[in-house]
């Protein structure tokens, strides 16, 4: 699809294009996905039903912006590490087609495109929007401080959910925080799925995450996780007086998780893997139980 797209642009600056689109990883959306269900749980939350157009567009234009400049700032910080790692060899940084300087700059215009775009919000939100930017830059560097970076993915990856009660209601609720936390909880559980397909490399290569730290109570913690992710939601729904469908959606999320350890049983990486990207239907369906429970309130 992304060469299509730029098809029409001379060879040379239809590779370096490709290069700095694979680097913001525009050929892999899942990741984009993942940060923008839970914008939008925020979003409808905060407007008891279908959000305002103006929050709507900036909180998903930046979803993508934000996720885009996190993956260019990642592949900077693992310029050394990515090479020792089968699956990350082949990055633009890794393989030598992006410079790390270049990194940085695609990371800088990302930035400043989605502080644009929170400048049409309200000063809360504009506030907010600093510290979910150092959290976006501080994250792939936690790989070699703790064994919990995932902690750290998951407050960058949730950060937009008090910015989003900010932008539409001038505040952040109790249940914007409890819905930040449960994004945390989430984010554990998926991005560990997605570290146990590097955990013998990243071992070898000294990288630090959750996979590595759990080790063989790995799927123990997992289906605790998930529990623990559910009871979080679970009080949001009560916060937030939700009817039917919001319960119906937390009982299929409950099934899917169920499917994804069924998946991870035998630690397969591409079992894994699998699991990891399965989390967009979680995310899917968590959120049509919600518009759904909102609508019909």
């Amino acid at each position: 699809m992304l060469a299509w797209l730029l098809r029409k642009l001379p060879e040379q600056q239809r590779r370096k294009a490709l290069d700095y689109l694979v680097l913001t990883r525009m050929d892999r959306p899942i990741g984009a996905l993942l940060l923008l269900w839970p914008t939008w749980w925020a979003l409808w939350l905060a407007a008891g039903d279908f959000p305002p157009w103006k929050p709507l567009i900036i909180f998903t234009l930046g979803v993508f912006a934000m996720r885009a400049a996190g993956c260019a700032i990642n592949d900077y910080a693992d310029r050394k590490l990515d090479p020792q790692v089968a699956r990350t060899a082949g990055r633009p940084i890794a393989a030598g087609r992006v410079t790390p300087r270049e990194a940085l700059a695609v990371f800088a215009a990302l930035l400043a495109f989605a502080f644009v775009l929170v400048l049409f919000t309200n000063r809360l939100t504009i506030e907010l929007s600093f510290a979910g930017a150092l959290l976006a830059a501080l994250y792939p560097f936690t790989k070699r401080t703790t064994y919990m970076p995932q902690v750290v993915l998951g407050a960058a990856f949730g950060w937009s959910i008090p910015m989003a009660f900010a932008a539409v209601m001038n505040t952040v609720p109790p249940v914007g925080w409890l819905l930040f936390i449960g994004n945390i909880i989430w984010s554990v559980i998926y991005d560990t799925e997605y570290a146990m397909v590097d955990r013998e490399d990243d071992i070898k290569a000294g990288a630090k995450s959750t996979a590595v730290l759990f080790g063989d109570a790995d799927l123990p913690i997992l289906g605790v996780l998930m529990g623990t992710f559910l009871l979080t939601m679970l009080f949001v729904g009560q916060r937030a007086a939700l009817g039917w469908p919001y319960w119906l959606g937390l009982l299929i999320a409950a099934g899917l998780f169920g499917y994804q350890h069924w998946l991870i049983r035998d630690r397969l990486r591409g079992a894994c893997l699998a699991a990891f990207r399965h989390n967009n239907w979680l995310g899917l369906v968590v959120w049509i139980g919600m518009v759904l429970a909102l609508a019909l309130r």
